[in-house]
């Protein structure tokens, strides 16, 4: 019988998996619902019953319920076959034959074997409706499941290992489940609660109104300096030693946790504010069949949520249905990857048909098994389990929080990841408690000064108790020993006097560590916060953004940071890209000359642009100010038609109308920019199907046959399109310039030339280009190609080179038809800012999601990478192997460099052993084509760049501004050597020359591994910029870690999207790019500003006020306080060590909150050397936080010695007047009252005259704080002994009515001033540092030099210049594919942009270009190593600033290198560096 023998079968495999539960994911039925819940009630029933049974017949449960539900699918499968026909019976074998095959899936690193169902119905838990003995159907039960399998036996007599029959029923699942997969069911709010799943709640906050204080305390009492002041307060509760009531110690110490307190709540409900406008966003959910609106935090795992277009998504979701054809979709990732253009996601066909019924959706019942939360964002392993069949997902058909859907109405999704699960948060990284450089060593020296104090109060001890037992014993009648003191054996009570008088010197000490520092130090930074956030120089109006300061703890860390960390695109760039200039035909468009002096009109905004009106197509954003070229597109010339012809061609951009406006969408801003350019000169591009493109020309609609795309890739670097109109067959091309040009055909030497010396002046302008090309193709000729490349097609070796050597064969001997420039338009003084910040010592990383190519041009841009670079180095190794052989090449680079620059110690004695030169005026090349034509004597090969030395005379060069190269922080002027005249000859090296490093993302990998660590951060740390392309959130975070771990480095990290939330965590100050989509950065950031070029103002200036204001402050802080606490060690000499206060009880508890306060209050917040534009005009001004120089161990030292200083002389002055005195009126003044308040007043006295020495910067706070506070002294102590009736009533008073009292106060202030002015005047004028050079120059009124404005213009640059292909190739093959096959026709696939490359040959030596200006010309062959090796160096031309194009250089309108002037070279040749410069001739 065939039931029969299938469900033997069946039989056979479940004894062949035992502990395998079945998995039913067929068609859900009604019938099998009514079953299930019958099944259910008698397994309650069940349940009840066997309550009153025995404890081994309760442990059977589980056993009889597997074993029960596994023979009712086999008598369900037994009846079903004996119904069923033949025909039904073998089809329905087949079918269950496929699914019973077990599958393995990969979940992460696991791989787990899934047993798919053997059953129908869509029930999880298929319970048996029971025997009529159900307890003899246990039994039976049990016994055959355990003569199955013998190991049931142990683990029924482990209770432990029972799974409950309750729990297994809210599972209803045949599962077998583990802990590496995660299982979510659509539209199944209780299936999938079982697993506990997070919510999509988001928080970023510490505290909630419960946990605040606790939290709080616990937070504050962790700071050393709390929980010593708690301790303290505690002593003081003992009156046997307790000499200080313990209110001097309560009131600051809860004066200090609630100021701390207000402060971080603060802070908090300013996160609550912002988690909550995140958490209220508001999503489309299906609930109950209904499409309902909740909060973003409402959203749960297994949800079904709409999304419509420009909309975030609100979770990671798995995509179900779209608006598209096919199921495409389309998202942007800046928040992700920082990478604006548009990636395409598609869903499965079988759930397309799903649509935007709610009804469907809401029926939809699919599985998902997947991998659990991780952090890789391009990676997702799952299977969807469906109507009986299983589904592979993987990461195109997931949408991830932080995405927004562009160009699509709308899709459907199931939740798979919500709240801190999802892949934006898993990378987002922990927050971390932040803390300060200055927090750190404040620690360090409060351990230093408890120690200290701890040997103070133990020496005293030891002295009271030596005291006691040889002079104090004696005086028992007059200073008689506390009750506690054994009095017995003399030894004994003078020890346990000792240890007592150990813990009230503690007390009476403690004023050494006040803990009015922390009060004060809280009150600065607070205050400084303000300023940052209402300075109107960092308003940012067309956002209405002011800068914000969301950590208030962390100010003077901005002014010693050593690493910037900056992320690309939307922090140094606006990521809009404009047609900027163009070349046709060997003519250059797009700058506007004056006719009447002939000279290049700057652009603004004042420049009138062309008028496009009269194009019904054009957009009014479009900006173009050379009327030439639209003059000549309306007259008809070929060549510029054919340029703009090819633009509106040549691309995979979609169109689309909307709203009756013709709309672009394009994966790259690249080539929207140049579709754009090409409409708006009329040549539209219309519509495109999967044969065809239609473009309307001047209002003439033309339709081309697409025969073929000949896509992008990384070795490529060029994208081509056949297209028939007619019977003409034509081939466009656009790519890098190195490919184009060594694919044109000759015989055009002259317009080469013409259009190379425009290369390099856009690449020198940082624009980003792009050459075109083209070629007529005969009917025949394509026809015969088409057949060969269907071959390499469906070949199955080799298929990928074959096909490019097909692609190779057509795209040669093209025309050149010209070059476009695009701008990637950067923030407004981002170059300027970089400049400047180099200039401050500070190095700059930039870590990118972004393409290599365009972040290299981002980085000549804005002045990280310039020409003057000796080299910039690129990693993109994809092995360890790889990456440590580029490395070790690299070193040995540098350290070829640094033996032959200037200044090096070969070079310095080469230099002078050969130089005689004219000692006013001279300068040295090192080209090795010069010194061969020369007669000097052989000199070793030349260093691998440029080195120039001047010499020069005058001591001008002390006064330069600036600063030096970024990597090194040398003293603030440079060195000098005396010449053998007498004079003196200062070298000076060209700050812009070192090198730069570039690192790829899957590079970074192995750079990071602790094997290639050490030799990553032996590189990067000698080159002046580095710039890592291609990296993950998680990749950020780890390189700002390895700074941090490795260097021992302040760190900043800066950006805008959510994939800088991890390194702007990991960075010890985070800033966040306000104003822009996302606030996931500002949300997470210390610090907010609308715009890049105000890190450099929040640095310069902000920080290093905040870092000099908190240094002075504590200099002047710790020097108040030992000369305040001191006094007490010295009178402990002459009171035997009694532990009795020189001063006044009260005057100790008030002295750092009334009398001393404000005034050091004042200097820390408005204190300031120089102004805030002296700040940015001398970055130099920077270099001292950098070192630590203005409060370390040093400078503390030296505040404790002055203090002590200090009050060594306030204390023996006044008691060698006071000690025998007598008044003149014969009243005896030696009383321990008096010289208390006289040594009070002269202490505060002499801190008013120190505190004015120390201002710089003179306010009216300042005034009134610092006078104030002397007059607040007196006005106080008359109150509180007049008024309150203090002990030391009249003290004071009867001391000030003699002259006694004031010339002891002169003398004693004059003794303690002097030293500190003499120590200042000779300072500055024997050692003065740049500030105060700065400040005798303001008082002379004498203006210093205007600096020069950082951005690069043709005039201003040398004329050596690196050409440069700026658009963004794809590192992947493009969607050429998808728009022939038809699946893509409304919008535009995932990320495609053109891969750079940077890297050809290098050039010929210097020499041979010389020598080839004769008219000869040097014809070689191209290796074409430079499309494969993706690790060549930019083509540096040797250009002099005087040649105007590269046919003046060779004479005869050719280059010496070449077709194009690309220089020779076989692989030997070829440098593992890009790009290198070639030695130049510089003539000064």
């Amino acid at each position: 019988m065939i039931g029969g023998r299938r469900c033997s079968e069946a039989a056979r495999r479940l004894r062949q998996r035992p502990d395998h539960l079945e998995l039913a994911v067929m068609e859900r039925q009604e019938d099998e619902e009514v079953d299930y819940r019958i099944a259910t009630d008698e397994a309650v029933t069940a349940d009840r019953a066997a309550v009153s049974e025995s404890a081994s017949g309760r442990r059977t449960r589980w056993f009889h319920f597997a074993r029960s539900s596994k023979n009712r699918r086999k008598r369900l499968h037994c009846e079903d076959d004996g119904e069923e026909g033949d025909k039904n019976s073998a089809e329905e074998t087949g079918r269950r034959a496929r699914l019973a095959q077990p599958e393995g899936m990969n979940i992460g690193s696991s791989t787990q074997t899934i047993a798919t169902p053997l059953m129908t119905g869509d029930s999880f838990y298929s319970l048996a409706t029971g025997a009529a003995n159900p307890s003899v159907a246990k039994s039976e039960d049990l016994e055959q499941y355990k003569q199955r399998d013998p190991s049931v036996v142990s683990e029924t007599k482990s209770a432990r290992s029972m799974r409950r029959l309750s729990q297994m029923r809210r599972r209803r699942s045949s599962y077998y489940f583990s802990d590496n997969e995660r299982r979510i069911r659509a539209n199944d709010k209780e299936f999938n609660s079982q697993f506990k799943y997070h919510n999509n709640y988001i928080k970023t906050s510490k505290y909630s109104i419960f946990t605040f204080l606790p939290f709080n305390l616990l937070e504050q009492f962790q700071r050393l300096a709390n929980f010593y002041f708690l301790c303290l307060l505690v002593l003081q509760l003992i009156p046997a030693i307790s000499s200080l009531t313990p209110v001097t110690t309560a009131i600051p110490l809860i004066g200090v946790l609630t100021l701390t307190a207000v402060k971080d709540a603060y802070d908090d409900i300013q996160r609550h504010l912002s988690d909550s406008q995140v958490n209220n966003r508001k999503s489309k959910t299906l609930r109950n069949g209904k499409l309902v609106e909740a909060k973003w935090s409402e959203v749960q795992v297994g949800d079904v949520i709409r999304l419509d277009n420009n909309q975030f998504v609100a979770a990671d979701i798995l995509l179900l249905s779209t608006s598209e054809p096919n199921g495409l979709c389309f998202i942007e990732t800046a928040e992700l990857d920082g990478e604006t253009n548009l990636k395409a996601k598609q869903c499965l066909t079988e759930t397309i048909e799903l649509g935007d019924r709610n009804d469907s959706l809401w029926n939809f019942n699919g599985e998902i098994i997947c991998e659990r939360p991780n952090n890789l964002l391009n990676k997702f392993d799952g299977t969807l389990m469906w109507r009986g069949q299983r589904f592979a997902l993987d990461n195109e058909k997931i949408l991830l929080r932080g995405c927004v859907l562009r160009n699509t109405q709308w899709c459907y999704g199931v939740v798979v990841f919500a709240g801190v699960d999802t892949k934006l948060m898993q990378n987002s990284g922990k927050t971390q408690f932040k803390s300060t450089g200055v927090d750190r060593l404040l620690n360090f020296i409060i351990i230093g000064i408890v120690l200290f104090l701890v040997s103070i109060c133990a020496f005293f001890a030891i002295g009271c108790s030596v005291w006691e037992g040889f002079i104090g014993q004696h005086f028992q009648a007059y200073l008689p020993w506390e009750r506690i003191i054994p009095k017995d054996y003399i030894p004994t009570g003078a020890t346990v006097i000792g240890l007592l008088v150990f813990f009230s010197y503690a007390i009476v000490l403690n004023t050494v560590v006040p803990i009015s520092l922390y009060v004060s130090v809280e009150v600065i930074r607070f205050v400084q916060s303000f300023l940052i956030n209402w300075d109107e120089e960092m308003y940012y109006a067309t956002t209405n953004t002011y800068a914000k300061a969301r950590t208030t703890t962390l100010n003077e860390e901005l002014g010693q940071i050593q690493y910037i960390f900056s992320d690309k695109t939307g922090t140094l760039t606006q990521n809009i890209m404009t047609f900027n200039k163009c070349s046709i035909n060997g003519r250059t468009y797009g700058d506007v000359i004056d006719l009447r002096t002939g000279e290049l009109i700057e652009i603004t905004e004042a420049v009138q642009s062309v008028d496009f009106s009269a194009n019904p197509h054009h957009e009014s954003d479009f900006r173009w100010y050379d009327r030439t070229l639209l003059d000549a597109v309306r007259s008809d010339e070929e060549h510029s038609h054919v340029f703009f012809r090819l633009l509106a061609l040549c691309h995979t951009v979609m169109a689309e109308t909307v709203d009756g406006k013709l709309e672009y969408q394009a994966q790259s801003p690249d080539e929207a920019a140049l579709v754009s350019a090409a409409r708006n000169f009329g040549f539209v591009f219309r519509t495109r199907t999967p044969n065809s493109i239609t473009i309307e020309v001047m209002g003439r609609t033309e339709e081309y046959e697409l025969l073929n795309i000949l896509d992008f890739n990384n070795v490529r670097k060029r994208m081509s399109v056949i297209l028939r109109r007619g019977d003409s067959v034509v081939l466009y091309c656009k790519g890098a310039d190195n490919v184009i040009y060594d694919r044109l055909h000759g015989g055009q030497e002259d317009l080469k030339a013409r259009t190379q010396d425009h290369l390099n002046k856009f690449a020198g302008e940082g624009l980003r280009t792009l050459v075109l090309a083209e070629r007529r193709l005969t009917e025949q000729y394509y026809n015969d190609w088409r057949m060969r490349q269907q071959e390499a097609a469906l070949s199955l070796d080799s298929r990928e080179q074959k096909l490019n050597a097909i692609y190779e064969e057509i795209e040669s001997e093209m025309q050149l038809v010209g070059v476009t420039a695009i701008e990637d338009k950067l923030q407004d003084g981002v170059p300027k800012s970089i400049a400047n910040l180099q200039n401050a010592g500070i190095k700059i990383w930039v870590l990118t999601g972004d393409k290599q190519e365009t972040a290299i041009n981002i980085g000549y841009s804005c002045q990280l990478l310039t020409d003057e670079l000796a080299d910039v180095f690129i990693v993109d190794g994809n092995s360890v192997e790889e990456v440590e052989k580029q490395l070790r090449q690299f070193k040995e680079s540098i350290k070829i460099y640094n033996r032959f620059r200037p200044g090096g110690s070969e070079g310095l004695e080469r230099l002078n052993s050969e130089s005689t030169i004219d000692p006013m005026s001279a300068a040295i090349t090192q080209t090795s084509a010069f010194m061969q034509e020369t007669n000097l004597p052989p000199t070793p090969p030349p260093p691998p760049a440029i080195s120039v030395v001047t010499f020069r005379w005058d001591d001008k060069i002390k006064d330069n501004k600036g600063g030096p190269d970024s990597a090194e922080c040398n003293d603030l002027f440079g060195d000098e050597k005396k010449s053998v005249g007498g004079g003196t000859a200062s070298i000076m090296i060209d700050e812009n020359t070192g090198f730069a490093l570039v690192v790829n993302g899957h590079s970074l990998v192995h750079c990071l591994s602790p094997e290639l660590e050490n030799k990553f951060l032996d590189i990067a740390s000698q080159c002046k910029a580095v710039i890592c392309c291609r990296v993950t959130p998680l990749q950020k975070a780890l390189v700002v870690e390895l700074i941090k771990r490795a260097k021992n480095a302040v760190t900043l990290a800066i950006g805008d999207g959510a994939n800088d939330v991890s390194m702007i965590k990991a960075a010890h100050i985070g800033v966040g790019i306000s104003g822009q989509e996302g606030l996931q950065a500002v949300l997470s950031s210390d610090y907010a500003i609308a715009q890049f070029r105000y890190l450099e103002r929040l640095l310069l200036v902000h920080g290093r006020w905040s870092y000099y204001r908190m240094c002075k402050f504590l200099r002047y802080f710790f020097y108040k306080n030992f000369a305040f606490t001191l006094c007490h060690c010295w009178y402990s000499l002459f009171c035997g060590f009694s532990a009795q206060t020189v001063f006044d009880p009260m005057f100790i508890s008030v002295y750092n909150l009334f009398y001393t306060s404000l005034p050091v209050l004042a200097l820390g917040v408005f204190e300031q050397d120089v102004s805030d534009k002296n700040s940015l005009e001398f970055p130099r001004l920077y270099t001292p936080g950098l070192k630590s120089e203005l409060f370390n161990i040093r400078e503390f030292i030296y505040s404790v010695l002055h203090g002590a200083f200090t009050s060594l002389i306030l204390f023996l002055i006044p008691y060698g007047v006071y000690k025998d005195g007598v008044s003149q009126h014969g009243f005896i003044v030696s009383d321990h009252m008096t010289l208390g308040a006289v040594v009070a007043t002269i202490l505060i006295v002499d801190n008013t005259a120190q505190i004015s020495l120390y201002t710089s910067y003179w306010t009216v706070v300042n005034h009134v704080t610092i006078w104030g506070s002397l007059v607040w002294y007196f006005v106080l102590d008359y109150f509180y002994n007049y008024v309150i009736g203090g002990p030391y009533v009249g003290s004071l008073t009867q001391a000030m009515k003699d002259m006694t009292f004031w010339f002891t106060m002169l003398i004693t202030v004059m003794m303690l001033v002097s030293p500190v002015l003499a120590y200042k005047f000779y300072l500055l004028d024997v050692h003065p540092s740049l500030s105060d050079k700065i400040r005798q120059k303001s008082l002379k009124k004498i203006h210093s030099r205007a600096s020069s404005n950082v951005r690069r213009t043709a005039s201003s640059r040398r004329g050596r210049r690196s050409v440069r292909s700026g658009y963004a190739f794809a590192h992947q093959e493009g969607f050429g594919r998808l728009i022939t096959s038809g699946k893509i026709m409304h919008k535009l696939p995932q990320d495609f942009a053109f891969p750079l490359g940077l890297g050809t040959k290098k050039t010929q030596a210097l020499h041979n270009n010389l020598t080839s200006a004769d008219g000869t010309t040097e014809k070689t062959n191209h290796s074409g190593q430079d499309m494969a090796n993706n690790n060549n160096t930019n083509l540096r031309h040797n250009q002099n600033q005087n040649h105007s194009s590269m046919a003046d250089i060779t004479g005869d309108g050719r280059s010496s290198g070449g077709e194009g002037g690309r220089g020779s070279g076989g692989s030997e040749d070829m440098s593992p560096r890009a790009p290198c410069q070639d030695l130049d001739t510089i003539n000064l």
